[in-house]
């Protein structure tokens, strides 16, 4: 088998759970999927998939199975898009200073780099600006609003943030800056002032509510692009960048988590394929530095390899970096930049893995992890803040319960928080606002920033909100199950049909099957610098297959005692030595 190392790329959603056993929700087989795999000629097993995923035609199916760029939803339907491209292009015609200014993540740095790269392409005086991550905060704030105007900004358009920023709009038309605003994240009631809203909830009825912010950006850049192009199709030089542009619109659509469906998937599926032959020199930078080789990249590459990189520039430093790096043409610069951000980023693992065993240490001394317990908030002045975020997603992945982290250094205490399927951790900060200064986020994720004196109350009244609004099932982790099937049923043509379902990631996870009743079909070893992997063979009488567990060493004992027990698996393709075969990397095991 290949190395444990050269595994690790197929870890994805697999690490086994820490916690108590995992409950598994097992999708029932059905009826239709005979009818629908003969039609489609592929496997059954694909077909239960494609049915579980809601897509129950021929038509449909097809669609999901060969995505088309020329299916994307027209631009211009984008709401706002129109208008603001109008206005745009007025400003570059009349040579009018524009700034980008965006948030300092993926998204919103994939976002700036798409209308930069038009701007400077079409001839505008066109600059950037990301706000710090520690000194400013998340958003369009108000010293950056007066820095810009006084720096000569006529047009300002924003990136990923605005939508909520009533005051700082306020203070832009005071001092005579036009505003685009352009995002995705959820609007309040009051509308900030602005010359164009480019946003999908401005339209209840557009088709894609789920855009990324660099998606937005991205159909933005389209309509621009045509209003500088004659006739319907693009001139040869707007038509290689909006393509290249399709990279970094699935960079931040897969960073961002947005659910992989609809126009969402078929942009990352065309945009992981264009990624190989990128013209950009900051991507191909990226991709050399990350150890990658551009060809059969997907979505793990570019969440779990290339986006933390280009994220670390913002959480150790200065987002600026990596807009830089997407924005050069110049080969040996964006080389010094991507090997600069990956030290940076190999620097933010340090402290992610500091930070995680004190957070977990402080969780069993302060007994956070009892049962009656539904929520973890905790606060350290030594935490960094552009950490912390990552560190509660990792506490969830082992508790299982909405969690916030503070950074205490200062006065005005800064959080960022993370959520289990079922809980809008938004709405929950929003009912404890009266301890805060500010917030902002989604469902998933949110920022906050409050007194560091409050958190005590806050965290109170968190737990609160959350007793009131979570069951017991809620707080059990869960994973869905695509079909029970016996290991005969994964052969190499069928795994290779599985991959065509792909790009994966939020709204369309790996498909996950399960085997019930298998036994050992060679000695358990465990491997890893720790050995705190496992491989194995299982059978279940149809088939022998050699499965690796991440994370699952420590069960090596417990498999050796038992005659047969239960698997949940990835199956996947295992390249090594020039061979390929057959493997299932699993996601969990289970004894009766």
């Amino acid at each position: 088998m290949q190395s444990v190392a050269g595994m690790h790329k197929k870890l994805r959603t697999s690490k086994a759970s820490k916690n108590a056993a995992r409950q598994w929700i097992i999708t029932p087989a059905n009826d239709c999927c005979e009818q629908l795999a003969k039609s489609l000629k592929i496997s059954p097993i694909v077909a239960q998939v494609l049915l579980n995923r809601g897509i129950n035609d021929i038509h449909t199916a097809s669609s999901f199975l060969r995505p088309r760029l020329a299916e994307l939803i027209p631009p211009e339907k984008m709401p706002g898009a129109t208008e603001a491209a109008k206005i745009i292009t007025q400003a570059i015609k009349d040579k009018k200073k524009i700034t980008v200014y965006g948030d300092y993540d993926v998204d919103g740095i994939t976002g700036i780099s798409i209308l930069w790269h038009l701007m400077q392409i079409l001839g505008g005086n066109v600059d950037f600006y990301i706000p710090h991550r520690v000194d400013e905060g998340y958003g369009l704030n108000a010293e950056a609003v007066e820095f810009l105007a006084k720096e000569g900004t006529e047009l300002m358009i924003t990136v990923d943030c605005g939508i909520t920023a009533v005051q700082s709009a306020e203070l832009a038309q005071k001092l005579g800056l036009d505003l685009i605003i352009t995002d995705h994240h959820r609007p309040d009631e009051q509308l900030p002032i602005a010359k164009a809203i480019v946003h999908p909830a401005m339209d209840t009825s557009y088709q894609n509510q789920d855009s990324s912010g660099a998606m937005v950006a991205f159909k933005l850049a389209w309509v621009l692009a045509g209003e500088f192009s004659a006739g319907d199709r693009l001139g040869s030089d707007l038509r290689e960048f909006m393509l290249n542009a399709t990279s970094l619109a699935a960079m931040g659509t897969i960073a961002d988590v947005m659910d992989l469906k609809g126009e969402n998937r078929i942009l990352t599926s065309f945009g992981l394929r264009t990624l190989a032959e990128c013209k950009l020199s900051g991507v191909k930078a990226l991709i050399e530095t990350a150890g990658l080789t551009g060809s059969g990249l997907d979505s793990y590459d570019i969440g779990f390899r290339l986006a933390p990189m280009l994220n670390a520039a913002g959480r150790m430093g200065h987002a600026r970096l990596a807009v830089e790096l997407l924005t050069s043409d110049n080969d040996m610069r964006s080389m010094k930049i991507a090997e600069y951000l990956k030290q940076q980023n190999e620097q933010r693992r340090r402290y992610e893995r500091k930070i995680f065993k004190e957070a977990c240490e402080i969780i069993v001394r302060q007994h956070l992890n009892h049962p009656d317990n539904k929520t973890i908030v905790l606060s350290s002045p030594d935490w960094h803040i552009g950490v912390i975020g990552i560190v509660a997603s990792r506490i969830i992945d082992k508790y299982h319960r909405p969690t916030i982290l503070f950074n205490t250094s200062e006065l005005i205490a800064q959080g960022s928080g993370r959520s289990i399927e079922g809980f809008d951790i938004l709405s929950a900060i929003k009912a404890c606002s009266k301890h805060l200064k500010n917030f902002g986020g989604h469902a998933m994720a949110a920022g906050v920033r409050l007194p560091a004196e409050n958190i005590e109350q806050f965290a109170s009244d968190f737990e609160s909100f959350a007793k009131d609004n979570l069951i017991e099932q809620d707080l059990v982790a869960k994973i869905s199950i695509d079909a029970v099937a016996p290991l005969e049923h994964f052969s190499h043509e069928t795994v290779k049909q599985l991959q065509l379902l792909g790009p994966f990631g939020q709204g369309n996870p790996k498909p996950l099957f399960a085997t019930k009743g298998v036994r050992l079909a060679a000695q358990p070893r465990r491997v890893g610098a720790r050995s705190d992997h496992l491989q194995l063979a299982v059978t279940d009488n149809t088939n022998s297959i050699r499965c690796i567990g991440f994370g699952m060493g420590k069960l090596e004992k417990k498999l050796l005692e038992k005659d047969c027990f239960h698997v949940a698996y990835e199956p996947d393709i295992n390249h090594f030595n020039g061979t390929t075969s057959v493997q299932l990397v699993l996601s969990d095991i289970q004894f009766d």
